[in-house]
């Protein structure tokens, strides 16, 4: 099975966005939209994908920002995406990884030197069989060959195999492969459909 991190066992970046915006007076979900114009070639997608370092990402995506009308510090937003994890999504992933080959799917970055170290979050990926990451393997989500490497790597086909996201965009083409999709929205009800698939408990 594959799990996404930030949103499902992490909580949502979108909460560090909400932050940023009320703290700096922008209109709420800005950030969101300029994520999502032009999701596949935008500074977001280049960092996501490895093509930019940090710097060249930060001037990027200040100039789009402003050419949507807002001022932002791009250093200060990226520092904003620290989610603390959801104890009960890491036992889950702990109980599930004792039973099936389990995979981690994630759209991340790489800050280099300048990130924080979080022992919290290795503890969390050495759960894991495989661990495939967008900035190391020049893919990401919703782009289906991230999950067909993610299949591969961990020796399963995609159909049957049960993906949690919590984005409605990168759920699609999983499901057109054949996997099974939940989609998180609340940790509490996404763990009672995943149990209700799995037919064993995971809290």
């Amino acid at each position: 099975m594959l799990w996404d991190f930030g949103g499902v066992i992490l909580e949502s970046p979108f909460d560090g966005f909400a932050r940023y915006e009320e703290e700096r007076g922008l209109a709420s979900g800005f950030l969101r939209g300029v994520i999502a114009t032009d999701s596949d070639t935008n500074a977001w997608a280049r960092l996501e994908r490895g093509e930019v370092d940090v710097a060249e990402f930060t001037e990027l995506f200040e100039h789009e920002c402003r050419a949507a009308g807002g001022t932002i510090d791009g250093a200060a937003v990226l520092a904003a995406l620290t989610g603390r994890p959801r104890p009960e999504m890491v036992e889950a992933v702990r109980r599930c990884a004792e039973r099936l080959p389990t995979g981690l799917v994630t759209n991340n970055f790489t800050l280099g030197g300048s990130g924080e170290a979080r022992p919290e979050l290795d503890a969390i990926l050495s759960l894991f069989h495989v661990v495939v990451e967008s900035s190391k393997v020049g893919l990401r989500k919703p782009d289906p060959r991230i999950y067909e490497l993610a299949c591969k790597e961990l020796g399963i086909t995609p159909a049957g195999t049960v993906f949690l996201d919590d984005l409605g965009v990168n759920l699609k083409p999983a499901r057109a492969m054949g996997m099974i999709t939940i989609k998180v929205t609340d940790a509490g009800a996404a763990l009672a459909e995943l149990e209700s698939v799995l037919g064993f408990p995971l809290g």
